[in-house]
């Protein structure tokens, strides 16, 4: 394995619980839209899945964010009995639901310690996600997560992972040359696979529960580098792989 000298990450579901902020947004919009009795897990994993793949569609420039969400929000109500949202019903969908979502964000437990273990080291690190970069500074300062400088955001490039420019502007943001950097995800096939395809050193997959598992057949045991790839299940194993 190259020596690794700084990390990027993930913001959501990695350093961030996002998919329990989606939970707590998805059943609170559920009591006043979608059918009495439906399981909150289940519109989690429904939302998650994204079966027109909506988000990722943003996330290579072909539409807005509000886009993305307003069909994802009827595609929602279409499997839980809830009504078609128009322009003006999905606005006032859409306030509550971001309010509901920002009521939720909260770390990952792991997350501090795996800053704090890098501090130690004296590795420098930063953030790369699929959402907007000021979006995403609230969310960590929120979490209290601010020390970890926000470098780019899908709005930066207006594209995001798995591109490959993406990445390699992170990288140089940081400072370092993308051999030396090592990006830590939870979808495999965006932020680990992507990473190492674009050059970078390592692309560690944080497998949170419930996280996408997208193509990981043949990927390393816990914790054990193979290819440019590594499978972890806290950040706190992350330092370890440093040393």
């Amino acid at each position: 394995m190259p020596e690794i000298r700084a990390v990027l990450f993930d913001v959501d579901d990695t350093l961030v619980d996002t998919r329990g902020a989606f939970r707590h947004a998805l059943a609170s919009v559920a009591v006043d839209y979608l059918d009495s009795g439906v399981d909150h897990e289940e519109l989690v994993r429904f939302w998650r899945d994204d079966r027109h793949g909506s988000y990722r569609a943003h996330t290579r420039g072909e539409m807005s964010h509000r886009e993305q969400r307003h069909l994802r929000a009827n595609d929602l109500h279409v499997e839980f009995g809830g009504p078609h949202l128009d322009d003006d019903a999905y606005q006032r969908w859409d306030e509550a639901f971001e309010r509901y979502f920002r009521e939720g964000w909260a770390p990952h437990p792991d997350a501090a310690v795996a800053l704090d273990a890098l501090d130690a080291l004296g590795v420098p690190y930063g953030g790369l996600s699929n959402a907007d970069h000021a979006y995403q500074e609230l969310k960590l300062a929120q979490c209290g997560l601010s020390r970890v400088p926000m470098l780019v955001g899908v709005d930066t490039l207006g594209v995001g992972k798995p591109d490959p420019r993406v990445f390699q502007l992170a990288c140089s943001r940081l400072g370092f040359e993308p051999a030396e950097v090592a990006y830590v995800g939870d979808e495999f096939d965006v932020d680990p696979l992507g990473a190492r395809d674009a050059g970078l050193g390592l692309g560690v997959w944080i497998e949170r529960p419930g996280s996408h598992a997208r193509d990981v057949e043949g990927l390393a045991g816990d914790g054990v580098p193979r290819d440019g790839l590594v499978r972890i299940g806290s950040l706190e194993q992350l330092a370890d792989l440093l040393r």
